[in-house]
Protein backbone atom coordinates (compact mmCIF):
# COMPACT_ATOMS: atom_id res chain seq x y z
CA UNK A 1 0.00 0.00 0.00
CA UNK A 2 2.84 2.40 0.79
CA UNK A 3 4.06 2.56 -2.79
CA UNK A 4 0.59 3.48 -3.95
CA UNK A 5 0.27 6.35 -1.45
CA UNK A 6 3.62 7.78 -2.44
CA UNK A 7 2.64 7.47 -6.08
CA UNK A 8 -0.58 9.42 -5.47
CA UNK A 9 1.26 12.17 -3.69
CA UNK A 10 3.39 12.71 -6.76
CA UNK A 11 0.39 12.59 -9.08
CA UNK A 12 -1.66 15.03 -7.01
CA UNK A 13 0.91 16.83 -4.85
CA UNK A 14 -1.63 19.42 -3.73
CA UNK A 15 -4.63 17.13 -3.30
CA UNK A 16 -4.78 17.42 0.49
CA UNK A 17 -4.23 21.22 0.59
CA UNK A 18 -6.86 21.62 -2.15
CA UNK A 19 -9.37 19.54 -0.20
CA UNK A 20 -8.84 21.40 3.05
CA UNK A 21 -9.08 24.76 1.32
CA UNK A 22 -12.20 23.92 -0.69
CA UNK A 23 -13.98 22.45 2.34
CA UNK A 24 -13.24 25.72 4.11
CA UNK A 25 -14.38 27.75 1.08
CA UNK A 26 -17.69 25.88 0.90
CA UNK A 27 -18.25 26.30 4.64
CA UNK A 28 -17.74 30.06 4.27
CA UNK A 29 -20.02 30.29 1.24
CA UNK A 30 -22.78 28.45 3.11
CA UNK A 31 -22.36 30.78 6.08
CA UNK A 32 -22.53 33.76 3.72
CA UNK A 33 -25.68 32.41 2.02
CA UNK A 34 -27.41 31.69 5.34
CA UNK A 35 -26.57 35.21 6.55
CA UNK A 36 -28.01 36.64 3.35
CA UNK A 37 -31.28 34.85 4.12
CA UNK A 38 -31.64 36.22 7.66
CA UNK A 39 -34.49 38.63 8.37
CA UNK A 40 -34.20 41.42 9.43
CA UNK A 41 -31.15 41.90 7.21
CA UNK A 42 -27.85 40.80 8.70
CA UNK A 43 -25.08 43.26 7.81
CA UNK A 44 -21.41 43.66 8.75
CA UNK A 45 -22.50 45.98 11.56
CA UNK A 46 -24.69 43.22 13.02
CA UNK A 47 -21.67 40.93 13.21
CA UNK A 48 -19.93 43.64 15.26
CA UNK A 49 -22.97 43.89 17.58
CA UNK A 50 -22.87 40.09 18.03
CA UNK A 51 -19.23 40.40 19.16
CA UNK A 52 -20.24 43.15 21.62
CA UNK A 53 -22.80 40.70 23.07
CA UNK A 54 -20.52 37.66 23.26
CA UNK A 55 -17.18 39.25 24.24
CA UNK A 56 -17.91 42.75 25.58
CA UNK A 57 -14.67 43.12 27.55
CA UNK A 58 -12.24 41.66 25.06
CA UNK A 59 -9.67 44.07 23.59
CA UNK A 60 -10.83 45.10 20.12
CA UNK A 61 -8.42 47.96 19.34
CA UNK A 62 -5.08 48.78 20.94
CA UNK A 63 -3.60 52.10 19.82
CA UNK A 64 -0.46 53.74 21.21
CA UNK A 65 -1.16 53.13 24.91
CA UNK A 66 -4.94 53.02 24.83
CA UNK A 67 -7.04 49.87 24.86
CA UNK A 68 -10.68 49.72 23.71
CA UNK A 69 -12.86 46.67 24.29
CA UNK A 70 -15.71 45.70 21.97
CA UNK A 71 -18.08 47.31 24.48
CA UNK A 72 -16.00 50.53 24.50
CA UNK A 73 -16.12 50.69 20.71
CA UNK A 74 -19.88 50.18 20.82
CA UNK A 75 -20.29 52.99 23.37
CA UNK A 76 -17.96 55.42 21.57
CA UNK A 77 -19.71 54.84 18.26
CA UNK A 78 -23.13 55.39 19.90
CA UNK A 79 -21.85 58.68 21.27
CA UNK A 80 -20.68 59.84 17.84
CA UNK A 81 -23.90 58.65 16.17
CA UNK A 82 -26.07 60.50 18.69
CA UNK A 83 -23.95 63.65 18.36
CA UNK A 84 -24.29 63.50 14.56
CA UNK A 85 -28.07 63.14 14.84
CA UNK A 86 -28.25 66.28 16.94
CA UNK A 87 -25.61 68.39 15.23
CA UNK A 88 -25.89 67.67 11.54
CA UNK A 89 -28.20 67.28 8.60
CA UNK A 90 -27.25 63.62 8.15
CA UNK A 91 -30.24 61.41 7.29
CA UNK A 92 -30.40 57.64 6.81
CA UNK A 93 -29.17 56.80 3.30
CA UNK A 94 -26.86 59.83 3.13
CA UNK A 95 -23.10 59.63 2.67
CA UNK A 96 -20.58 61.16 5.05
CA UNK A 97 -16.95 61.71 4.13
CA UNK A 98 -14.30 60.48 6.56
CA UNK A 99 -10.93 62.22 6.43
CA UNK A 100 -8.69 60.63 9.05
CA UNK A 101 -5.45 58.82 9.56
CA UNK A 102 -5.32 55.48 11.33
CA UNK A 103 -6.72 56.03 14.84
CA UNK A 104 -9.50 54.44 16.91
CA UNK A 105 -11.88 57.31 16.04
CA UNK A 106 -11.76 56.15 12.41
CA UNK A 107 -13.29 52.83 13.42
CA UNK A 108 -15.80 54.44 15.81
CA UNK A 109 -16.96 56.90 13.14
CA UNK A 110 -17.50 54.14 10.60
CA UNK A 111 -19.52 52.13 13.13
CA UNK A 112 -21.51 55.26 14.06
CA UNK A 113 -22.38 55.96 10.42
CA UNK A 114 -23.39 52.32 9.87
CA UNK A 115 -25.68 52.59 12.90
CA UNK A 116 -27.28 55.68 11.35
CA UNK A 117 -27.89 53.82 8.08
CA UNK A 118 -25.36 56.01 6.25
CA UNK A 119 -22.63 55.22 3.76
CA UNK A 120 -19.11 56.43 4.29
CA UNK A 121 -16.50 57.68 1.81
CA UNK A 122 -12.98 56.94 3.00
CA UNK A 123 -10.72 59.78 1.88
CA UNK A 124 -7.02 59.21 1.52
CA UNK A 125 -5.65 61.34 4.37
CA UNK A 126 -2.54 62.28 2.41
CA UNK A 127 -4.32 63.91 -0.53
CA UNK A 128 -4.60 67.65 -0.87
CA UNK A 129 -6.31 70.45 -2.81
CA UNK A 130 -7.45 69.41 -6.27
CA UNK A 131 -7.65 65.67 -5.55
CA UNK A 132 -9.39 66.34 -2.26
CA UNK A 133 -12.19 68.35 -3.80
CA UNK A 134 -12.53 65.90 -6.71
CA UNK A 135 -12.74 63.01 -4.24
CA UNK A 136 -15.46 64.70 -2.22
CA UNK A 137 -17.42 65.40 -5.42
CA UNK A 138 -17.45 61.72 -6.38
CA UNK A 139 -19.88 60.97 -3.59
CA UNK A 140 -23.43 61.83 -4.36
CA UNK A 141 -25.10 63.80 -1.63
CA UNK A 142 -22.18 63.85 0.78
CA UNK A 143 -23.44 66.41 3.26
CA UNK A 144 -21.05 65.90 6.17
CA UNK A 145 -17.30 65.66 6.36
CA UNK A 146 -15.80 64.19 9.53
CA UNK A 147 -12.15 64.90 10.21
CA UNK A 148 -9.88 64.39 13.19
CA UNK A 149 -8.31 67.40 14.88
CA UNK A 150 -5.02 66.86 13.07
CA UNK A 151 -6.72 66.95 9.69
CA UNK A 152 -9.01 69.95 10.33
CA UNK A 153 -6.11 72.41 9.86
CA UNK A 154 -5.51 71.04 6.37
CA UNK A 155 -9.17 71.09 5.57
CA UNK A 156 -10.09 74.55 6.76
CA UNK A 157 -7.77 75.95 4.08
CA UNK A 158 -9.37 73.78 1.40
CA UNK A 159 -13.04 73.65 2.32
CA UNK A 160 -14.27 76.63 4.26
CA UNK A 161 -17.42 76.03 6.30
CA UNK A 162 -16.81 73.73 9.22
CA UNK A 163 -18.01 73.43 12.75
CA UNK A 164 -16.93 71.33 15.65
CA UNK A 165 -19.19 69.60 18.08
CA UNK A 166 -18.16 68.33 21.49
CA UNK A 167 -18.92 64.69 22.10
CA UNK A 168 -20.85 65.27 25.27
CA UNK A 169 -23.70 63.28 23.78
CA UNK A 170 -25.34 60.19 25.18
CA UNK A 171 -24.01 56.69 24.52
CA UNK A 172 -27.52 55.23 24.43
CA UNK A 173 -28.16 52.63 21.73
CA UNK A 174 -28.96 54.03 18.31
CA UNK A 175 -32.48 53.01 17.22
CA UNK A 176 -32.37 50.21 14.68
CA UNK A 177 -35.21 51.85 12.73
CA UNK A 178 -32.67 54.35 11.34
CA UNK A 179 -31.12 51.60 9.24
CA UNK A 180 -34.34 49.85 8.31
CA UNK A 181 -34.09 50.97 4.69
CA UNK A 182 -30.52 49.71 4.14
CA UNK A 183 -30.44 46.85 1.63
CA UNK A 184 -27.69 44.54 0.36
CA UNK A 185 -27.17 46.73 -2.67
CA UNK A 186 -26.89 49.95 -0.62
CA UNK A 187 -23.41 51.49 -0.78
CA UNK A 188 -21.57 50.83 2.49
CA UNK A 189 -18.22 52.43 1.77
CA UNK A 190 -16.56 54.23 -1.09
CA UNK A 191 -12.89 53.36 -1.39
CA UNK A 192 -10.70 55.44 -3.66
CA UNK A 193 -8.45 53.53 -6.01
CA UNK A 194 -5.10 55.12 -6.65
CA UNK A 195 -5.17 57.54 -9.52
CA UNK A 196 -2.36 56.25 -11.69
CA UNK A 197 -4.37 57.69 -14.57
CA UNK A 198 -5.13 61.09 -13.12
CA UNK A 199 -7.60 61.72 -10.34
CA UNK A 200 -8.87 59.15 -7.87
CA UNK A 201 -11.94 57.04 -8.64
CA UNK A 202 -14.33 55.98 -5.89
CA UNK A 203 -15.08 52.26 -6.01
CA UNK A 204 -18.49 51.46 -4.53
CA UNK A 205 -18.39 48.71 -1.92
CA UNK A 206 -21.98 47.67 -1.20
CA UNK A 207 -23.32 45.82 1.84
CA UNK A 208 -23.07 42.42 0.14
CA UNK A 209 -19.41 43.00 -0.62
CA UNK A 210 -18.81 44.00 3.00
CA UNK A 211 -20.51 40.83 4.21
CA UNK A 212 -18.25 38.81 1.90
CA UNK A 213 -15.15 40.70 3.12
CA UNK A 214 -15.84 39.52 6.66
CA UNK A 215 -14.66 36.08 5.55
CA UNK A 216 -11.14 36.95 4.32
CA UNK A 217 -9.25 36.48 7.60
CA UNK A 218 -11.51 33.67 8.81
CA UNK A 219 -10.93 31.71 5.61
CA UNK A 220 -7.20 31.92 6.26
CA UNK A 221 -7.51 30.31 9.67
CA UNK A 222 -7.60 33.46 11.82
CA UNK A 223 -9.58 33.05 15.08
CA UNK A 224 -10.48 35.06 18.17
CA UNK A 225 -7.18 34.11 19.80
CA UNK A 226 -5.22 36.01 17.14
CA UNK A 227 -3.73 39.48 17.42
CA UNK A 228 -3.59 41.41 14.14
CA UNK A 229 -1.13 44.20 13.44
CA UNK A 230 -2.74 46.80 11.16
CA UNK A 231 -0.17 49.29 9.85
CA UNK A 232 -1.75 49.84 6.43
CA UNK A 233 -4.09 52.80 5.95
CA UNK A 234 -7.69 52.08 6.98
CA UNK A 235 -8.92 54.17 4.04
CA UNK A 236 -7.70 51.47 1.63
CA UNK A 237 -9.01 48.01 0.84
CA UNK A 238 -6.28 46.07 2.63
CA UNK A 239 -6.57 47.89 5.94
CA UNK A 240 -10.34 48.32 5.91
CA UNK A 241 -11.77 45.19 4.27
CA UNK A 242 -9.14 42.67 5.30
CA UNK A 243 -7.80 43.99 8.62
CA UNK A 244 -10.75 45.79 10.20
CA UNK A 245 -13.67 43.78 8.73
CA UNK A 246 -11.75 40.53 9.24
CA UNK A 247 -11.37 41.28 12.96
CA UNK A 248 -15.07 42.09 13.29
CA UNK A 249 -15.79 38.60 11.97
CA UNK A 250 -13.19 36.70 14.00
CA UNK A 251 -13.37 38.71 17.21
CA UNK A 252 -9.60 39.12 17.20
CA UNK A 253 -7.67 42.10 18.58
CA UNK A 254 -6.33 44.83 16.28
CA UNK A 255 -3.05 46.52 17.15
CA UNK A 256 -3.55 49.72 15.19
CA UNK A 257 -0.68 51.94 14.13
CA UNK A 258 -0.89 55.42 12.64
CA UNK A 259 1.73 54.65 9.98
CA UNK A 260 3.87 51.72 8.96
CA UNK A 261 7.38 51.86 10.48
CA UNK A 262 9.97 49.31 9.40
CA UNK A 263 12.31 50.07 12.30
CA UNK A 264 9.66 49.58 15.01
CA UNK A 265 7.74 46.78 13.33
CA UNK A 266 9.16 43.72 15.11
CA UNK A 267 9.52 45.41 18.50
CA UNK A 268 5.80 46.19 18.41
CA UNK A 269 4.98 42.66 17.27
CA UNK A 270 6.89 41.34 20.29
CA UNK A 271 5.40 43.86 22.72
CA UNK A 272 1.82 43.01 21.72
CA UNK A 273 2.25 39.30 20.95
CA UNK A 274 1.13 39.86 17.36
CA UNK A 275 0.27 36.63 15.49
CA UNK A 276 -0.99 37.97 12.13
CA UNK A 277 0.54 40.73 10.00
CA UNK A 278 -0.70 42.36 6.81
CA UNK A 279 1.40 43.55 3.92
CA UNK A 280 1.10 45.11 0.49
CA UNK A 281 3.71 45.46 -2.20
CA UNK A 282 6.87 46.83 -0.75
CA UNK A 283 6.17 46.45 2.99
CA UNK A 284 8.05 43.17 3.43
CA UNK A 285 10.93 44.47 1.31
CA UNK A 286 11.25 47.43 3.70
CA UNK A 287 11.42 44.94 6.59
CA UNK A 288 14.12 42.93 4.82
CA UNK A 289 16.10 46.14 4.26
CA UNK A 290 16.35 46.93 7.99
CA UNK A 291 19.68 46.07 9.71
CA UNK A 292 19.84 42.44 10.84
CA UNK A 293 19.24 41.72 14.52
CA UNK A 294 19.82 38.71 16.72
CA UNK A 295 16.14 38.78 17.68
CA UNK A 296 14.89 38.62 14.06
CA UNK A 297 13.27 35.20 14.57
CA UNK A 298 11.92 35.88 18.07
CA UNK A 299 8.25 36.75 17.67
CA UNK A 300 4.82 35.13 17.68
CA UNK A 301 3.89 36.00 14.08
CA UNK A 302 2.57 32.90 12.30
CA UNK A 303 0.73 34.37 9.33
CA UNK A 304 1.39 37.17 6.84
CA UNK A 305 -1.49 38.00 4.52
CA UNK A 306 -1.44 40.44 1.64
CA UNK A 307 -0.61 40.97 -1.99
CA UNK A 308 2.12 42.21 -4.30
CA UNK A 309 4.96 40.17 -2.78
CA UNK A 310 7.81 39.41 -5.17
CA UNK A 311 9.53 36.02 -5.11
CA UNK A 312 12.98 37.32 -4.17
CA UNK A 313 11.62 39.27 -1.19
CA UNK A 314 9.41 36.32 -0.21
CA UNK A 315 12.40 33.98 0.05
CA UNK A 316 14.51 36.51 1.91
CA UNK A 317 11.67 37.29 4.32
CA UNK A 318 11.23 33.62 5.29
CA UNK A 319 14.96 33.03 5.60
CA UNK A 320 15.41 36.02 7.85
CA UNK A 321 12.29 36.11 10.02
CA UNK A 322 11.63 32.40 10.33
CA UNK A 323 8.75 30.13 9.50
CA UNK A 324 5.79 32.39 8.80
CA UNK A 325 2.92 31.20 6.65
CA UNK A 326 2.56 33.63 3.74
CA UNK A 327 -0.91 33.92 2.20
CA UNK A 328 -0.47 35.95 -0.95
CA UNK A 329 -3.76 36.81 -2.62
CA UNK A 330 -4.89 38.57 -5.76
CA UNK A 331 -7.84 40.97 -5.71
CA UNK A 332 -8.71 44.53 -6.58
CA UNK A 333 -10.96 46.98 -4.75
CA UNK A 334 -13.59 47.09 -7.46
CA UNK A 335 -12.94 43.73 -9.14
CA UNK A 336 -15.18 40.67 -9.06
CA UNK A 337 -12.56 37.94 -8.93
CA UNK A 338 -9.89 36.95 -6.45
CA UNK A 339 -7.39 34.14 -5.82
CA UNK A 340 -5.55 33.10 -2.70
CA UNK A 341 -2.32 31.13 -2.62
CA UNK A 342 -3.33 28.71 0.13
CA UNK A 343 -0.61 26.22 -0.88
CA UNK A 344 2.21 28.64 -0.10
CA UNK A 345 3.86 28.25 -3.51
CA UNK A 346 6.46 31.03 -3.66
CA UNK A 347 5.68 33.64 -6.31
CA UNK A 348 2.11 32.53 -7.06
CA UNK A 349 -1.04 34.52 -6.22
CA UNK A 350 -3.24 31.46 -6.06
CA UNK A 351 -4.46 28.28 -7.68
CA UNK A 352 -7.20 27.89 -10.23
CA UNK A 353 -9.48 24.96 -9.52
CA UNK A 354 -12.57 23.45 -11.06
CA UNK A 355 -14.72 24.80 -8.21
CA UNK A 356 -13.22 28.28 -8.49
CA UNK A 357 -13.96 28.37 -12.24
CA UNK A 358 -17.52 27.21 -11.66
CA UNK A 359 -18.19 29.96 -9.10
CA UNK A 360 -16.17 32.70 -10.81
CA UNK A 361 -15.88 32.04 -14.55
CA UNK A 362 -12.67 33.78 -15.57
CA UNK A 363 -10.07 33.42 -18.29
CA UNK A 364 -6.74 34.73 -19.53
CA UNK A 365 -7.06 36.19 -23.02
CA UNK A 366 -4.54 37.33 -25.62
CA UNK A 367 -3.68 41.00 -25.30
CA UNK A 368 -2.05 43.37 -27.75
CA UNK A 369 0.14 45.68 -25.65
CA UNK A 370 0.98 47.85 -28.68
CA UNK A 371 -2.64 48.92 -29.19
CA UNK A 372 -3.71 48.38 -25.58
CA UNK A 373 -6.59 46.07 -26.45
CA UNK A 374 -7.50 42.38 -26.49
CA UNK A 375 -6.71 40.38 -29.63
CA UNK A 376 -9.88 39.34 -31.50
CA UNK A 377 -10.46 36.54 -33.98
CA UNK A 378 -12.33 36.69 -37.29
CA UNK A 379 -15.66 36.42 -35.44
CA UNK A 380 -14.75 39.45 -33.32
CA UNK A 381 -14.36 37.38 -30.15
CA UNK A 382 -11.44 37.14 -27.71
CA UNK A 383 -8.89 34.34 -27.76
CA UNK A 384 -7.90 32.39 -24.65
CA UNK A 385 -4.14 31.92 -24.16
CA UNK A 386 -2.70 28.44 -23.72
CA UNK A 387 -1.31 27.35 -20.32
CA UNK A 388 2.06 28.83 -19.49
CA UNK A 389 1.44 31.97 -21.53
CA UNK A 390 0.66 35.43 -20.24
CA UNK A 391 -2.80 36.85 -20.84
CA UNK A 392 -5.22 39.51 -19.63
CA UNK A 393 -7.40 38.34 -16.75
CA UNK A 394 -11.11 38.80 -17.43
CA UNK A 395 -13.90 37.59 -15.19
CA UNK A 396 -17.55 37.11 -16.10
CA UNK A 397 -19.94 39.59 -14.47
CA UNK A 398 -22.61 37.44 -12.81
CA UNK A 399 -25.05 37.49 -9.90
CA UNK A 400 -22.45 35.91 -7.61
CA UNK A 401 -19.59 37.96 -9.09
CA UNK A 402 -21.07 41.40 -9.74
CA UNK A 403 -19.18 44.51 -10.78
CA UNK A 404 -20.66 47.65 -9.21
CA UNK A 405 -18.21 50.15 -10.68
CA UNK A 406 -17.23 53.66 -9.70
CA UNK A 407 -19.34 56.39 -8.13
CA UNK A 408 -20.38 59.19 -10.48
CA UNK A 409 -18.15 57.85 -13.22
CA UNK A 410 -20.06 55.83 -15.81
CA UNK A 411 -17.27 56.37 -18.35
CA UNK A 412 -14.58 54.70 -16.18
CA UNK A 413 -17.07 51.99 -15.17
CA UNK A 414 -17.87 51.16 -18.79
CA UNK A 415 -14.13 51.07 -19.58
CA UNK A 416 -13.81 48.13 -17.17
CA UNK A 417 -16.59 46.17 -18.91
CA UNK A 418 -15.39 44.01 -21.77
CA UNK A 419 -18.11 42.88 -24.15
CA UNK A 420 -18.35 39.99 -26.65
CA UNK A 421 -15.59 37.99 -25.01
CA UNK A 422 -16.43 34.35 -25.82
CA UNK A 423 -20.00 34.83 -27.08
CA UNK A 424 -21.68 37.85 -28.60
CA UNK A 425 -23.48 39.74 -25.84
CA UNK A 426 -21.54 38.42 -22.84
CA UNK A 427 -19.92 40.90 -20.41
CA UNK A 428 -16.69 40.40 -18.48
CA UNK A 429 -14.80 42.54 -15.99
CA UNK A 430 -11.47 43.69 -17.45
CA UNK A 431 -8.97 43.47 -14.60
CA UNK A 432 -6.28 45.36 -16.48
CA UNK A 433 -3.80 42.79 -15.15
CA UNK A 434 -1.66 40.28 -17.01
CA UNK A 435 -1.36 36.87 -15.37
CA UNK A 436 -0.12 33.42 -16.27
CA UNK A 437 -1.20 29.89 -15.25
CA UNK A 438 1.41 27.13 -15.05
CA UNK A 439 0.93 23.41 -15.66
CA UNK A 440 0.19 22.81 -11.96
CA UNK A 441 -2.65 25.37 -12.17
CA UNK A 442 -0.82 27.94 -10.06
CA UNK A 443 -1.55 31.46 -11.21
CA UNK A 444 1.07 34.23 -11.24
CA UNK A 445 0.70 37.98 -11.48
CA UNK A 446 2.90 39.27 -14.31
CA UNK A 447 2.19 42.94 -14.78
CA UNK A 448 -0.34 45.69 -15.05
CA UNK A 449 -1.48 46.35 -18.59
CA UNK A 450 -0.04 49.87 -18.71
CA UNK A 451 3.20 48.62 -17.18
CA UNK A 452 4.13 46.34 -20.04
CA UNK A 453 5.69 48.06 -22.98
CA UNK A 454 6.92 46.93 -26.39
CA UNK A 455 10.42 47.51 -27.69
CA UNK A 456 11.89 45.97 -30.87
CA UNK A 457 8.61 44.06 -31.28
CA UNK A 458 8.96 42.34 -27.89
CA UNK A 459 6.89 42.71 -24.72
CA UNK A 460 8.85 43.90 -21.70
CA UNK A 461 7.34 43.20 -18.26
CA UNK A 462 8.47 46.00 -15.96
CA UNK A 463 8.17 43.98 -12.75
CA UNK A 464 10.54 41.33 -14.09
CA UNK A 465 13.14 43.95 -15.03
CA UNK A 466 12.88 45.73 -11.67
CA UNK A 467 13.26 42.37 -9.88
CA UNK A 468 16.52 41.81 -11.76
CA UNK A 469 17.90 45.29 -11.04
CA UNK A 470 16.91 45.00 -7.38
CA UNK A 471 19.21 41.97 -7.10
CA UNK A 472 22.24 44.32 -7.23
CA UNK A 473 23.51 44.76 -3.68
CA UNK A 474 23.83 48.55 -3.95
CA UNK A 475 20.25 49.01 -5.19
CA UNK A 476 17.47 49.48 -2.65
CA UNK A 477 14.62 49.84 -5.11
CA UNK A 478 14.08 50.01 -8.85
CA UNK A 479 11.07 51.36 -10.72
CA UNK A 480 11.01 50.40 -14.40
CA UNK A 481 8.96 52.01 -17.17
CA UNK A 482 9.02 52.62 -20.91
CA UNK A 483 9.79 56.02 -22.45
CA UNK A 484 9.22 57.20 -25.98
CA UNK A 485 12.09 58.10 -28.28
CA UNK A 486 11.22 60.32 -31.25
CA UNK A 487 11.42 58.38 -34.49
CA UNK A 488 11.19 54.97 -32.80
CA UNK A 489 8.27 52.55 -32.52
CA UNK A 490 7.24 51.44 -29.06
CA UNK A 491 8.93 52.53 -25.87
CA UNK A 492 12.44 51.94 -24.54
CA UNK A 493 13.26 50.71 -21.06
CA UNK A 494 14.27 53.12 -18.32
CA UNK A 495 14.77 52.53 -14.58
CA UNK A 496 14.52 54.99 -11.70
CA UNK A 497 16.82 53.58 -9.03
CA UNK A 498 17.21 54.38 -5.35
CA UNK A 499 20.64 53.35 -4.04
CA UNK A 500 21.39 51.93 -0.60
CA UNK A 501 22.54 54.62 1.84
CA UNK A 502 26.10 55.83 1.38
CA UNK A 503 26.95 53.87 -1.78
CA UNK A 504 27.81 54.89 -5.32
CA UNK A 505 26.18 53.68 -8.53
CA UNK A 506 28.46 51.04 -10.10
CA UNK A 507 28.25 51.46 -13.86
CA UNK A 508 30.25 48.44 -15.05
CA UNK A 509 28.72 46.05 -12.51
CA UNK A 510 25.19 47.13 -13.49
CA UNK A 511 25.99 46.73 -17.20
CA UNK A 512 27.37 43.19 -16.69
CA UNK A 513 24.40 42.26 -14.50
CA UNK A 514 21.65 43.38 -16.90
CA UNK A 515 23.47 41.76 -19.84
CA UNK A 516 23.71 38.50 -17.94
CA UNK A 517 20.08 38.33 -16.83
CA UNK A 518 18.06 40.19 -19.45
CA UNK A 519 17.58 39.81 -23.20
CA UNK A 520 18.79 42.78 -25.29
CA UNK A 521 15.33 44.30 -25.77
CA UNK A 522 14.56 44.27 -22.00
CA UNK A 523 17.77 45.91 -20.78
CA UNK A 524 17.08 49.40 -19.45
CA UNK A 525 18.92 51.77 -21.78
CA UNK A 526 18.52 54.67 -19.34
CA UNK A 527 18.98 54.77 -15.58
CA UNK A 528 17.94 57.64 -13.33
CA UNK A 529 19.34 57.79 -9.79
CA UNK A 530 16.75 59.09 -7.35
CA UNK A 531 17.34 60.10 -3.76
CA UNK A 532 13.93 58.67 -2.94
CA UNK A 533 11.44 56.69 -4.96
CA UNK A 534 8.10 58.50 -5.28
CA UNK A 535 5.45 56.25 -3.86
CA UNK A 536 1.75 56.60 -3.22
CA UNK A 537 0.19 55.86 0.15
CA UNK A 538 -0.20 52.21 -0.83
CA UNK A 539 3.47 51.98 -1.84
CA UNK A 540 2.46 51.76 -5.49
CA UNK A 541 5.23 53.24 -7.48
CA UNK A 542 4.27 56.37 -9.35
CA UNK A 543 5.38 56.14 -12.94
CA UNK A 544 3.45 58.92 -14.57
CA UNK A 545 5.79 61.78 -13.68
CA UNK A 546 8.86 59.69 -14.48
CA UNK A 547 7.50 58.77 -17.89
CA UNK A 548 6.84 62.44 -18.65
CA UNK A 549 10.38 63.50 -17.72
CA UNK A 550 11.81 60.66 -19.80
CA UNK A 551 15.59 60.69 -20.27
CA UNK A 552 15.95 64.41 -20.97
CA UNK A 553 18.79 65.68 -18.72
CA UNK A 554 17.27 69.18 -18.63
CA UNK A 555 14.04 67.81 -17.10
CA UNK A 556 15.70 66.63 -13.87
CA UNK A 557 18.56 67.29 -11.50
CA UNK A 558 18.95 63.52 -10.90
CA UNK A 559 22.00 61.78 -12.40
CA UNK A 560 21.18 59.97 -15.64
CA UNK A 561 23.09 57.10 -17.22
CA UNK A 562 22.99 55.57 -20.68
CA UNK A 563 23.81 51.97 -21.58
CA UNK A 564 26.73 52.25 -23.98
CA UNK A 565 27.33 49.03 -25.88
CA UNK A 566 30.58 50.25 -27.43
CA UNK A 567 32.20 50.89 -24.03
CA UNK A 568 30.35 47.96 -22.39
CA UNK A 569 29.27 50.04 -19.40
CA UNK A 570 26.75 52.69 -18.34
CA UNK A 571 27.99 56.20 -19.08
CA UNK A 572 26.82 59.59 -17.84
CA UNK A 573 24.00 60.85 -20.05
CA UNK A 574 25.23 64.28 -21.11
CA UNK A 575 23.20 66.84 -23.09
CA UNK A 576 25.43 66.02 -26.06
CA UNK A 577 24.65 62.27 -25.90
CA UNK A 578 20.97 63.20 -25.52
CA UNK A 579 21.12 65.25 -28.75
CA UNK A 580 22.91 62.42 -30.58
CA UNK A 581 20.12 60.01 -29.57
CA UNK A 582 17.47 62.43 -30.85
CA UNK A 583 19.32 62.97 -34.14
CA UNK A 584 19.79 59.17 -34.50
CA UNK A 585 23.59 59.42 -34.69
CA UNK A 586 23.60 57.06 -31.71
CA UNK A 587 21.74 53.89 -32.70
CA UNK A 588 19.36 52.36 -30.15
Amino acid sequence: GFVKVAHHQVLFPHLWTDLVYHTELLRILLKFVSRRRRRPLFLALDRFLEQVETRPNKAFIVFENKRFSFKDADRESNRIANALRVASVLRPGDTAVLFMQNEPAFVFCWLALAKLGCACALLNSSIRARSLIASVRCCRGASVLIASEGETQTLSKELTASREFGLESSDADVPQTLRASVSFTSPAVYIYTSGTTGLHKAAVINQTRLLAALAVLASNGVTDSDVIYVTLPLYHTAGFLVGFMGSIETGSTIILRRKFSASQFWDECRAHNVTVIQYIGEVLRYLCNTPQRASDKEHAVRLAIGNGLRSDVWREFLKRFGHIQVREFYASTEGNVGFVNYAGKIGAVGRVSFLHKKLFPCALIQYDTEHDEPVRNSRGLCVEVPKGQTGLLVSKITEIAPFVGYAQNEQQTEKKRLRDVFKHGDVYFNSGDLLKIDHDNFIYFQDRVGDTFRWKGENVATTEVSDIISMLDFVEEANVYGVQVPGHEGRIGMAAVKLMDGVEFECKKTFDHVCRFLPIYARPRFIRIQSSVDITATFKQLKLKLVEAGFNPSMTTDSLYFLCERERTYVSLTPSIYQQILSHSIKL
